[in-house]
C-alpha cells in the first residue's frame, strides 16, 4: 500500500483560483489526493494562516506551503518540482 501524497488548495472562489485547481488536478497522479478549500470557511482560513498562505490562491503539499505560494501565483514547474504527479 503506498502512501497517498495530500495536496490542498485553497481557494475563494475566484478565476485565478478556478484556473489554480484545474492546474492542480491536471498535474496530479494517481498517488495524489487533492482537496479544495474554501477559505470563506472560517476553519479552513485558520487552518491556511497556520500554514503561511497569505494569499489565494495557494497549494499546499503533504503540510508545506509551496515555494511558488509564498509570493507570487502556483506554476507548473515549481508544482511539479514540489513533488505534483510524481508517485510517493
Amino acid at each position: 500500500m503506498t502512501t497517498k501524497r495530500k495536496i490542498e488548495v485553497f481557494t475563494a472562489g475566484c478565476p485565478a483560483c478556478d484556473e489554480t485547481v484545474l492546474l492542480v488536478n491536471q498535474l496530479a497522479c494517481p498517488s495524489c489526493n487533492v482537496s479544495v478549500l474554501d477559505m470563506h470557511d472560517a476553519v479552513v482560513a485558520n487552518r491556511a494562516k497556520g500554514l503561511g498562505v497569505n494569499s489565494v490562491p495557494a497549494v499546499v503539499i503533504d503540510g508545506k506551503l509551496a515555494d511558488c505560494c509564498s509570493g507570487r501565483g502556483p506554476d507548473e514547474s515549481t508544482l511539479r518540482a514540489a513533488g505534483i504527479g510524481q508517485p510517493t
